[in-house]
C-alpha cells in the first residue's frame, strides 16, 4: 500500500512538472511549441517531457528561467515561423535555424531587440527584407545567405552600427549598392557576393571600414574602380571578381591582403605599375587571381617576394609577348593558369621544383621546345593545348595521366609515345600530336618483366623497329605536302578515312546547323587564288576540327565563324551562313565569285567557298588582331577570339604620328581611332561608288571592322545579305540592334522600306559615334539620359553644343578636342533620321579627309 501511494505521487510530480515547463507564457513553452509546429515532433535531442534548459541547442541565463540562445540548425524545419512562438523570447540573444526549410518570418520575430547573431542561412526565406530590420539594433552577426531574398537591402541597415558579420551572398538582392551600410563602421566580414547589385560603391566606401578584414562582393554588375578600395588597411580577403570595375589594378594593392580576387572585370594598364605600390607586402600573399581583364605590359616583377602564394591565376589578359615568369621561386604553389598570357620561349625546367602543384594550365600561348619534367605527386590538371611543343612527353607525366582529373596536349608538335589511351582519349586530349615512336628509340616506355625471353624481345623489338621506320618513311612521302604551320602540322585528315558520309550536324551555343553531304571529300572547296589544289568539305572539317567549339571565333547574325588552317599554311576564318538561301547552287557561287573579285585595302579578302548542301560556307583571311567590338568593348566569357590581337599597338610620335608600342596603347590615340574610321569609311566608299552595280553592306557595324596584322582595317561580310537571296527573313538582313536607321525600324511595323546606301551610312555613323565615346551602340551608360541609345545621346549633346562631353576620357588628351568635336558632328550627319539628309559615302570619307590629324 506504502509503495503504491509513493508511486502515485511519484508519477503526479512527473506530470505536474511536464505541465509547468510547457505553461503558456513561458520560453520553454514558446520554444517548444515553435519547433512542435514547424514540424519537430520528438527526438533524442528534443525530450519535450524533460527541462527546456537541458535540451541540446538551447541555452538559458543563470537563473534558468529564460533561453538566451537557440540552435535548431539542420532539424528539417519548414514553413513559416508561427506568431507567437520565438518571436516572444525577449532575452534571445543568439538564434540559429541556418539549414532548414523555412520560408517566412512572424510580424513579431522583428521584436527580438536583444539578439546579437541571427543565422538564417541556408532557408528558403523569399520576397523582400523588410526594413524592420533596424530593430536588431544590438545585432553583431547577421547570416541570411544562401535564400532566395529580392528587391533592395534596405537603408534600415544604418541601424545596425554594432554589426561585425554581414553575410547576404547568395540571393536576389537587386538595384544600387546598400550606402546604409556605410553607417556599420564596425564591420570585420561582409559577403554580399552573388546577387544581382548594380551601380557603383558609394563615396568614402574604403574608408568607412576601418576593421575590415574580408570583402567579398563578387558576381554582381557593381562598376567603380580600384580608389574605391583605399584606406582598407585592414582587409586579408578581397573579392570583386565578376563585376564592371575598371582602370588600374593598382590601388587594390594594399595593407595585409592574403587573398585577392580581381578575376573577371574591365581593369586595365600595365600590371607592372603594381611594384610601385609601397604599402603592399608580397609575402601575405596566398591567393591571387587577375584573369579575363585587359591587363597589360609584363609580368609583375615582384611576384618573387610572394613566396607563400599557392594559387596564382593570370590567365586572358592582354599581356605583352614575355618569357616564362620565374616560379621557382615560389615553393607552395598549387594552382598555376597562365593560359593566353602571350608567353613565349620554353617551359622552365624549374617547374619540376613545384612539389606542391595540383593544377598546370599553360594552354593558348606561343611556348616552344619541350615539356619538361613535372612533379607527378599531386598533380591533377595539366593543360598545354594551342602551343608548339615539340618532342617526347616524359615517362613519368605519362604513368600519372590515367590517375588524373583532365589533361590535354592538343594542337602542339608532341611526340606520342603510348598505346594505353582509348581513341576517344587520343582525340580528346592529343589532338595534333603523332602517335609513331619507334620502340628501340624509348625502351623504357615498357615495363621490364624478367629475364626470360630476352632474345625473343629483342628480335621482336627490331622487327618492329623496321616496321615502324618504314611508316614512317611512307608518312613522310604523304604527308609533308599536308604540312602547315604551328600546331596545324599534326592536324588529321579526313581524306584518309574515305567512307566518312554524312549527313553533319554541329552545335553552338545558340544554333545547331547540319550540312547535307553524303560524302565529305566529294563536295569542293573553291580557292580563288590557288584553283590548283583540291580541297574538300573534309579539308574544312580537318581544318576546324570537325568545326568544334574550341575553333569558334564568333556567332554573329549570318552565323557562327571558325578559325583554321588549310593544308598549304592558309589560316583562315571559316563563316557558315546558317539561314540557307533561296539560291540555286549556281547562283550562290556566281554570287560567291563576283564577291572574290572585289579587292581594296580596307575589305576582308573573301578566299574562297564552299557549298555543302543548304549551307553556304564563305572562307576569309584570317584578321590577326580580332574586330573593333572586342578591341572597345567588353569579350564575352567563353569565347575564344583571335591569338595575337593583343600584342601591335600604336601611338603618336615625332616622325609619321604612329608607331608601335605594345599593348597599353591600344584604341588610345586619337590619330588610330581615326585611322579606323578614315579606313572603314573609304572600304564603303569603294562598295557603293566603285562597284557596278553598288554593293550595300546592309549590317555596318564594330564586329564587321576588323584590323590585319599590320592594324589596318578592313570591313567584313559585304555581299552577304545578297547570298541569302529574296526570301530569307527580313531581321536578318535589315542589320543588328543599335544600327539599324530608322527607315529600316518603321518597316517593322508595316511600312515597307528597303536598305539603300543611306542605310550604310546611318550605321557607318554609329561606328564613328562608338570610337569617339568608347560606347557601346546600345545597352552602355549614358550620362543623364535614361533609355538611351548612342545616337539619341550623343546627337543631343551635338544639338546643345556639348559634343566635348562625349569624347572618350582615354583619347581627350591625345590630340586637338576640335578635330574630334568635328568628327562627332560627321557622324551627327550621318544618323540624320531621313537618309536624304545623309551624306554619301564618298562625301564623309572627304569630311573626315579634312580633319586628317597632323604629326606634331
Amino acid at each position: 500500500m506504502g509503495s503504491g501511494t509513493w508511486c502515485s505521487v511519484l508519477l503526479l510530480s512527473l506530470f505536474f512538472r511536464s505541465v509547468v515547463c510547457q505553461q503558456p507564457n513561458t520560453d520553454a513553452f514558446f520554444v517548444s511549441d515553435f519547433l512542435q509546429k514547424m514540424g519537430l515532433t520528438s527526438s533524442r535531442v528534443y525530450n519535450f517531457s524533460a527541462p527546456v534548459c537541458s535540451w541540446q541547442g538551447v541555452f538559458c541565463d543563470a537563473k534558468q528561467e529564460n533561453v538566451i540562445g537557440l540552435v535548431a540548425s539542420g532539424l528539417g524545419l519548414s514553413g513559416s515561423i508561427p506568431e507567437t512562438s520565438i518571436g516572444k523570447l525577449r532575452k534571445l540573444q543568439s538564434l540559429d535555424l541556418s539549414s532548414n526549410r523555412i520560408s517566412g518570418l512572424p510580424s513579431d520575430f522583428w521584436s527580438l531587440g536583444s539578439l546579437k547573431t541571427l543565422n538564417l542561412s541556408c532557408n528558403q526565406l523569399s520576397e523582400t527584407l523588410p526594413s524592420n530590420i533596424g530593430n536588431f539594433g544590438s545585432l553583431q552577426t547577421l547570416d541570411l545567405s544562401y535564400n532566395n531574398l529580392s528587391g533592395n537591402v534596405p537603408e534600415a541597415i544604418s541601424s545596425l552600427v554594432s554589426l561585425q558579420v554581414l553575410k547576404l551572398n547568395q540571393n536576389g538582392f537587386e538595384s544600387k549598392f546598400p550606402l546604409g551600410i556605410l553607417n556599420c563602421h564596425s564591420l570585420v566580414s561582409v559577403d554580399l557576393s552573388k546577387n544581382r547589385l548594380n551601380g557603383t560603391l558609394p563615396d568614402g566606401f574604403g574608408a568607412a571600414f576601418p576593421k575590415l578584414k574580408f570583402l567579398n562582393i563578387a558576381g554582381n554588375e557593381i562598376e567603380g574602380r580600384d580608389s574605391d578600395f583605399s584606406g582598407m588597411l585592414s582587409v586579408s580577403y578581397l573579392n570583386i571578381s565578376g563585376n564592371l570595375f575598371q582602370g588600374s589594378v593598382v590601388g587594390a594593392f594594399e595593407g595585409p591582403l592574403q587573398v585577392i580576387d580581381l578575376s573577371r572585370n574591365r581593369f586595365e594598364g600595365h600590371i607592372s605599375q603594381v611594384n610601385f605600390s609601397s604599402s603592399f607586402n608580397w609575402s601575405d600573399l596566398v591567393y591571387l587571381d587577375l584573369s579575363e581583364n585587359r591587363l597589360s605590359g609584363v609580368f609583375f616583377l615582384n611576384l618573387n617576394q610572394a613566396q607563400n602564394l599557392k594559387h596564382l591565376n593570370l590567365a586572358y589578359n592582354r599581356f605583352s609577348k614575355q618569357q616564362f615568369l620565374h616560379i621557382d621561386t615560389l615553393p607552395h604553389l598549387e594552382y598555376l593558369n597562365l593560359s593566353k598570357t602571350n608567353l613565349i620561349g620554353h617551359i622552365p625546367s624549374e617547374i619540376s621544383q613545384l612539389v606542391s602543384l595540383r593544377t598546370v594550365d599553360l594552354s593558348r600561348n606561343h611556348l616552344s621546345s619541350r615539356i619538361p619534367l613535372l612533379s607527378a605527386k599531386n598533380l591533377q590538371v595539366l593543360d598545354v593545348s594551342y602551343n608548339n611543343l615539340s618532342g617526347d612527353i616524359p615517362l613519368s607525366l605519362l604513368e600519372k595521366l590515367p590517375w588524373t582529373e583532365r589533361f590535354n596536349f592538343s594542337y602542339n608538335n608532341i611526340t606520342l609515345c603510348a598505346s594505353e589511351f582509348s581513341p576517344e582519349t587520343l582525340q580528346s586530349a592529343f589532338f595534333g600530336s603523332v602517335n609513331s615512336c619507334p620502340i628501340a628509340a624509348n625502351p623504357n616506355l615498357f615495363r621490364k618483366k624478367g629475364p626470360k625471353h630476352r632474345g625473343l624481345k629483342l628480335a621482336l623489338a627490331l622487327t618492329l623497329s623496321m616496321v615502324c621506320l618504314l611508316l614512317g618513311l611512307l608518312f613522310l612521302a604523304f604527308g609533308c605536302r599536308r604540312k602547315t604551320r604551328m600546331w596545324a602540322v599534326k592536324q588529321h585528315s579526313y581524306k584518309e578515312e574515305q567512307n566518312i558520309s554524312g549527313p553533319f550536324s554541329f552545335q553552338t551555343d545558340s544554333t545547331t546547323w547540319v550540312a547535307d553531304v553524303k560524302l565529305a571529300t566529294s563536295v569542293q572547296v573553291v580557292i580563288f587564288e590557288k584553283p590548283l589544289l583540291n580541297f574538300t568539305f573534309a579539308d574544312l572539317l580537318s581544318a576546324t576540327s570537325n568545326f568544334d567549339r574550341g575553333t569558334l571565333l564568333a556567332e554573329g547574325r549570318f552565323g557562327p565563324v571558325y578559325r583554321g588552317f588549310l593544308p598549304g599554311g592558309i589560316h583562315v576564318a571559316v563563316k557558315v551562313l546558317v539561314h540557307g538561301s533561296t539560291l540555286t547552287d549556281q547562283e550562290a557561287a556566281r554570287e560567291l565569285e563576283h564577291l572574290g573579285r572585289i579587292k581594296h585595302p580596307n575589305l576582308v579578302p573573301l578566299t574562297g567557298y564552299c557549298l555543302a548542301g543548304e549551307q553556304r560556307i564563305a572562307i576569309y583571311d584570317y584578321m590577326e588582331n580580332g574586330n573593333l567590338q572586342n578591341l572597345l568593348h567588353d569579350l564575352p566569357l567563353g569565347v575564344q577570339t583571335t591569338e595575337d590581337w593583343s600584342t601591335d599597338t600604336w601611338e603618336e610620335d615625332d616622325n609619321n604620328g604612329i608607331q608601335n608600342v605594345g599593348s597599353e596603347g591600344l584604341l588610345t590615340t586619337w590619330r588610330f581611332r581615326y585611322k579606323i574610321a578614315l579606313g572603314t569609311a573609304r572600304a564603303l566608299a569603294f562598295l557603293h561608288h566603285g562597284c557596278s552595280p553598288p554593293i550595300i553592306h546592309r549590317d555596318v557595324k564594330a564586329s564587321s571592322v576588323y584590323l590585319d596584322l599590320n592594324l589596318e582595317p578592313r570591313l567584313s561580310d559585304f555581299g552577304l545579305a545578297k547570298i541569302f537571296g529574296n526570301g530569307l527573313e527580313d531581321e536578318i538582313t535589315r542589320g543588328s540592334p543599335g544600327y539599324v536607321p530608322p527607315e529600316l525600324l518603321q518597316a517593322e511595323t508595316g511600312s515597307p522600306s528597303t536598305a539603300t546606301p543611306k542605310s550604310d551610312v546611318y550605321g557607318f555613323g554609329v561606328v564613328l559615334f562608338e570610337l569617339l565615346t568608347g560606347k557601346k551602340a546600345i545597352g552602355d551608360y549614358y550620362p543623364e539620359e535614361k533609355e538611351a541609345t548612342l545616337v539619341s545621346w550623343v546627337r543631343g549633346l551635338v544639338r546643345k553644343n556639348q559634343s566635348s562631353r562625349a569624347i572618350d576620357p582615354k583619347i581627350r588628351d591625345t590630340g586637338s578636342e576640335s578635330q574630334m568635336e568635328e568628327a562627332l558632328k560627321i557622324g551627327y550627319l550621318c544618323t540624320a533620321d531621313l537618309p536624304s539628309k545623309r551624306p554619301s559615302m564618298q562625301q564623309v570619307v572627304g569630311l573626315l579627309k579634312d580633319i586628317e590629324p597632323v604629326p606634331i
